[in-house]
């Protein structure tokens, strides 16, 4: 892993997580580009500690501790990480446009919840900063080959939703009387695995390098910078016609709505048809690690998300909450 990407390439004009936030400064002291003293007092650490480190043997290893070796089964898992990471951000992205481009002129502003790392991308606040609702993107990228037989609908049409996740929104959407409504968006055969395939080198070696190395903290934050700067500044990278292909695809494809309250309903309808697991003997023993997911039809459960948008714009607030509420949407 001595060959991933120094974190100055994801990390411009700040310090990455601590310990890499001396990687930059230990290869500075190896060139005698810097004063160790001037290094030190950025970096918050003893000069003594940066001539240490920047003189042994393996800075690296004394740095981070032993390096694990760079394997075939860990680039192949960062690059299905990343690339679902990509995948979302992305849809995120287009969400972001289209809502702009449908509900722009309107007293509604869509902001940007994630940085919470709750159970919301966005927030809508109306006119004077008031919530009015909740949105949470789900990208739809594994097709349930088994869904005919399991669930009674075909592969194409179906969505699976954890039933944690409806029951967590609407009990959100109960405490704060606030609707919560998932949007989902599904491009078939883009998966993280074919995003990943084609990222650089340098910046999987570093998201494996991060995720396998105990001492290194803020494991996901360093993903997560990787993904924004792959997304932000592709050409960058060498993989701008990659992601504007994999933007084209999600811009064309269907986006759905679903309320929690909505799925809610059918999942109590449906229980025992939709969510197979509660049929299935020993499933928690058996599938490890495998959630309880309730499966909708994607054209028969869901709405369009240009149906939701309509009813914004000809409806406004009071119409929209109220097909919410009633399950409607």
């Amino acid at each position: 892993m001595r060959n991933s990407a120094r974190p100055s390439r994801v990390y411009v004009g700040e310090s990455p997580p601590k310990p890499l936030n001396l990687v930059e400064p230990i290869a500075r002291l190896q060139t005698g580009a810097q004063e160790t003293i001037e290094l030190a007092r950025r970096e918050r650490t003893t000069a003594r500690r940066l001539d240490a480190l920047a003189f042994s043997a393996d800075p690296l290893q004394a740095l981070v501790g032993p390096v694990p070796e760079f394997t075939r089964d860990l680039d192949l898992r960062a690059r299905r990480i990343l690339g679902q990471l990509i995948i979302g951000n992305l849809a995120e992205r287009v969400f972001e446009d289209l809502y702009a481009t449908s509900v722009g002129t309107q007293d509604l502003r869509l902001e940007d919840d994630r940085v919470a790392r709750g159970d919301t991308d966005y927030l809508v606040l109306d006119g004077i900063g008031r919530r009015v609702f909740r949105i949470n993107i789900k990208f739809n990228g594994s097709q349930f080959r088994s869904a005919r037989q399991l669930v009674g609908l075909d592969p194409d049409d179906c969505f699976a939703l954890a039933t944690y996740k409806i029951h967590a929104a609407l009990q959100k959407q109960d405490a704060e009387h606030l609707p919560y409504i998932f949007v989902i968006v599904g491009v078939p055969g883009l998966t993280g695995d074919q995003v990943g395939d084609s990222l650089p080198d340098e910046l999987v070696r570093l998201a494996a390098f991060a995720h396998e190395v105990p001492r290194i903290t803020g494991k996901r934050q360093i993903e997560d910078r990787i993904v924004d700067r792959l997304t932000s500044e592709p050409d960058a990278f060498g993989v701008g016609r990659a992601i504007g292909e994999h933007i084209s695809r999600i811009r064309g494809a269907p986006w759905y709505v679903l309320s929690a309250r909505r799925a809610d309903r059918l999942l109590r309808e449906m229980l025992f048809e939709r969510a197979y697991a509660l049929r299935v003997r020993s499933f928690a023993r058996n599938y490890r690690g495998a959630e309880l997911d309730m499966h909708f039809s994607l054209t028969q459960d869901l709405r369009p998300l240009g149906e939701f948008l309509e009813v914004l714009r000809e409806h406004g607030m009071p119409g929209l909450v109220s097909r919410l509420e009633r399950g409607t949407l």
